[in-house]
């Protein structure tokens, strides 16, 4: 089994990569490969609403010179998809909106091929706006089919500084159970 994580922060390897992190740990305890891109200094372009690909159904976008084929393409492998993303103003990134619209098109386009995939949404936050920022995400697998698993609380860890997010023991906490909760999930749809 594979999970294929796509962090959305412009800081490579800053608190949304920890908080991802902290679910790979366990994850790898239960022998479930991970994988992390992140969009950190990759251009991602928006849906352009061109529909080619409900044309082409060749599982990729008509938009190209950027990453996102390859992301589409490493979705399409995983059994497992996370989106990390800082908050920004109360929502995501728009890096990882635009690989949410533009992988969501592709894949509607070609059979909703992230059907019963497992899907979890990570977000860092310094302070408020990251239930609407989680919620985004989620919406993004509940409309591609996918199924969520839960933990003991919202997704989410606290902190500005990279490094910060590390102390906040309850969202660190979050993600070793969500990371559990995944892990489970993965093995029972595996079945």
């Amino acid at each position: 089994m594979k999970v294929v994580a796509f962090n959305g922060s412009a800081r490579k390897d800053g608190n949304t990569a920890i908080l991802i992190n902290k679910v790979f740990e366990e994850l790898h305890t239960e022998g479930i490969e991970t994988e992390m891109m992140q969009l950190s200094g990759s251009p991602v372009r928006g849906c352009i609403a061109c529909y080619k690909c409900f044309a082409n159904k060749d599982k990729r976008c008509a938009v190209t010179g950027d990453i996102v084929n390859d992301c589409i393409a490493k979705m399409v492998e995983a059994d497992g998809i996370i989106f990390g993303s800082p908050t920004y103003f109360a929502g995501i990134t728009s890096e990882t909106k635009a690989l949410m619209d533009r992988s969501g098109m592709v894949a509607r386009a070609n059979g909703n091929m992230f059907r019963r995939k497992a899907g979890v949404a990570v977000v860092a936050v310094r302070r408020g706006g990251a239930i609407h920022a989680f919620d985004s995400i989620n919406h993004f697998f509940l409309i591609s089919e996918m199924v969520i698993p839960g933990s003991s609380y919202w997704n989410v860890g606290i902190g500005r500084e990279i490094g910060e997010v590390a102390k906040d023991e309850e969202g660190m906490g979050t993600m070793t159970t969500l990371g559990k909760n995944m892990a489970w999930l993965l093995k029972k749809m595996q079945g």
